[in-house]
């Protein structure tokens, strides 16, 4: 069974409601290679300016803050901004800015940024090029297709565990190659993930896109119980995280 998930409609509506912080959620992750934005501040330095392309409610922007002269997220969401926003105000910071923006279309002087982070948001390597000073890095981390593929199979979509290769992944490279980057470089790992309570799963396919209309149908509650029994385990609730993540440099 195919279905299609309404990303704008789903990405607003969370916005407005948590920005993507999922910090309450009690999962266990075994396999998980790297974390973006600890390989963001790797490159960075005290001088440096960030753009986070999808910075969502900002919340891992703002962990940073101290690590660059100025970082500044966008995001196509309102509701994600204005999440950012209150988490701005709440964090004192006065060297980080967020601004409603398309990734198409950076409204940012050529060669502005010394460093560039996207974390599973959209992007365009030809605009992540311009913007981005001779020397300078792109890191971006997204969503393998075959995240979750249990969860998804439980739900009736089609699935798989087993993927060799990205589509998504080999894309990206080639446009950012295409775009004038150069040591392009693919990393991907599929992690096991192990969730404490049904609650953690409930809230995260609540507030992710990762089962179309989730709760909308009279089964979804019947069919994730079952999900639960069939993988439920000592650890907790088994699924997996697949991620890949693309380095380049201008």
């Amino acid at each position: 069974m195919k279905q299609t998930i309404q990303y704008d409609a789903f990405y607003e509506q969370i916005g407005a409601i948590n920005g993507w912080d999922f910090s309450s959620i009690q999962v266990v992750s075994e396999g998980v290679l790297w974390n973006l934005y600890t390989e963001v501040m790797r490159h960075i330095h005290p001088s440096d300016l960030l753009l986070d392309i999808g910075t969502g409610g900002g919340e891992s922007l703002l962990a940073h803050a101290a690590s660059a002269s100025l970082l500044v997220g966008i995001d196509l969401s309102h509701g994600m901004m204005e999440t950012a926003q209150r988490n701005l105000l709440k964090s004192g910071h006065s060297n980080v800015r967020f601004v409603q923006m398309n990734a198409e279309q950076l409204q940012f002087p050529d060669q502005f940024f010394n460093i560039i982070s996207c974390r599973h948001a959209p992007f365009c390597a030809s605009e992540a090029y311009r913007v981005l000073a001779d020397g300078g890095i792109f890191l971006t981390q997204q969503v393998r297709e075959n995240d979750k593929y249990n969860i998804k199979e439980a739900f009736g979509f089609e699935a798989t565990e087993d993927l060799p290769t990205s589509p998504l992944a080999e894309r990206y490279v080639n446009e950012l190659r295409e775009a004038g980057f150069c040591d392009v470089q693919l990393k991907e790992y599929n992690a096991t993930e192990y969730y404490a309570r049904p609650e953690d799963l409930l809230f995260l396919l609540t507030h992710a896109p990762i089962i179309p209309g989730f709760g909308e149908r009279a089964t979804d509650v019947q069919t994730l119980q079952r999900f639960i029994q069939q993988y439920q385990c000592d650890q907790g609730i088994q699924t997996n995280a697949a991620r890949f993540m693309i380095t380049a440099r201008k």
